[in-house]
């Protein structure tokens, strides 16, 4: 019988396998060459031949294998996505520059979720500042009594020490002292400088460890208390202590052995090449472990570990992290000298009417309990305003270059709860 028009002439096509009630006179070779593509492979999607290379991000106009829906990722606990380094998923290349044109049809990257203080994806130098200070604003009820307990601490030991140790230096005397008294007033005055400065020490580091816990919460949108940053720092304290005084003890001996042979040689010019030597050298080191700090704590690493993946974050991006760190000092630099010199220079006027124009020859002025406390007072305010924001850059300088090497933007979306985050290429809009 001739076909009649609009009829298809029956034969094996590939929907044929799909349709109920199709016509079982087929080939029965034929059904089973299809069948292995019909069925999806076990154990969920896999990486096909057509997966791109790492490195590369696939665009919307890149052909792609069927795809099969994907199980839900499994909630983390709080905290994942931090670990400890392993190198790149399966499958999870490096960021490339950002903000490349895609593939045919493709209308642009779509906004970048941002279930916490930034966005998941390789940041800028107004994000990275943009989210300290959105930090230290959104979870103040933690960020702010630390620095404040903190700085208040520090400075109570610091009025003390200068009051009581620091006055009794000589300044001018009708009476020439002798040797004895001044090494005396000397080596008291230094052991209380050290003490001092320890105190320091343990209060800056107990600050950053907490600071650090709670910047690392609000990436991805979630609150810490100050009870719960406490917790999570104090089983890392003393390897950042340590890692705190290795670098400090590696540069002073770095700068001793420098400008040793001329202090040796009595020859200054070559002591002034020695410290220009060493000044770079420490800038340059001192920014080649500046992720050191949190890497060991979110990452619960040793010291060496965490000196390593400093090293090898900041390979290639030295430039740029130095000159946002450096532009962060400056800023912390002047808001605190707003808030310090006004309250300093009150204290000097109150001085000097107590003590009168001797008091700055004797050095009355500034070692009278005024000008102390209203210095310290300045100091408090501005240590709590700027702590937060330098430990908040350094984190999320961290979180940055992370983010641009190792794809922790995929860990940090899993973590946040966005599921099936990064699975899909963008897709154009839709409605129009």
């Amino acid at each position: 019988m001739n076909d009649s028009p609009g009829r298809a002439v029956p034969g094996p096509s590939p929907s044929d396998g799909e349709r109920p009630g199709a016509p079982d006179g087929r080939d029965g070779a034929a059904e089973g060459a299809q069948a292995p593509a019909q069925q999806p492979p076990a154990g969920g999607p896999k990486w096909s031949a057509e997966q791109p290379p790492p490195g590369e991000w696939s665009s919307p106009g890149t052909p792609q294998a069927p795809q099969t829906p994907q199980p839900p990722h499994p909630q983390p606990q709080p905290g994942a996505g931090w670990g400890s380094y392993a190198g790149p998923r399966a499958g999870q290349g490096q960021y490339g520059p950002y903000g490349s044109a895609g593939g045919p049809g493709q209308w642009g990257k779509p906004p970048a979720a941002k279930p916490g203080v930034i966005p998941l994806r390789p940041l800028d130098l107004g994000e990275i500042l943009d989210g300290a200070v959105a930090t230290m604003r959104s979870h103040w009820r933690s960020v702010l009594p630390i620095t404040l307990v903190v700085a208040t601490v520090v400075q109570v030991i610091s009025v003390l020490v200068q009051k009581y140790t620091l006055s009794d230096l000589p300044v001018t005397s009708a009476e020439e002292p002798s040797v004895s008294d001044v090494v005396d007033t000397l080596g008291g005055s230094m052991l209380a400088l050290v003490a001092n400065g320890f105190i320091q020490l343990i209060g800056t580091i107990v600050a950053t460890a907490m600071l650090t816990m709670i910047f690392s919460r609000a990436v991805l949108g979630h609150t810490s208390t100050i009870g719960a940053a406490w917790r999570e720092a104090r089983p890392q304290l003393l390897r950042l202590l340590g890692l705190t005084l290795l670098l400090g003890i590696g540069g002073v001996l770095l700068v001793g052995v420098l400008i040793a042979p001329g202090i040796a040689l009595g020859n200054i010019d070559l002591g002034l090449l020695g410290g220009c030597v060493a000044l770079p050298l420490l800038l340059w080191l001192g920014i080649k472990f500046s992720l050191a700090s949190p890497a060991l704590m979110l990452e619960k690493s040793s010291v060496a570990t965490s000196l390593r993946r400093s090293s090898r974050l900041v390979q290639g991006s030295w430039w740029r992290i130095f000159g946002i760190t450096a532009l962060t000092g400056i800023i912390t630099t002047f808001v605190a000298g707003i808030i310090v010199w006004p309250l300093t220079a009150l204290g000097v006027a109150i001085g000097l009417v107590d003590a009168g124009a001797t008091g700055l020859e004797t050095g009355a002025v500034m070692n009278g309990w005024a000008p102390l406390i209203l210095s310290a007072v300045g100091a408090v305010i501005a240590q709590t305003i700027t702590m937060p924001i330098q430990s908040g850059v350094t984190v999320l300088l961290y979180v940055d270059q992370r983010i641009r090497r190792e794809a922790l933007d995929l860990e940090l979306a899993r973590a946040a709860g966005l599921e099936n985050y990064g699975s899909d290429a963008a897709a154009p809009p839709t409605g129009g």
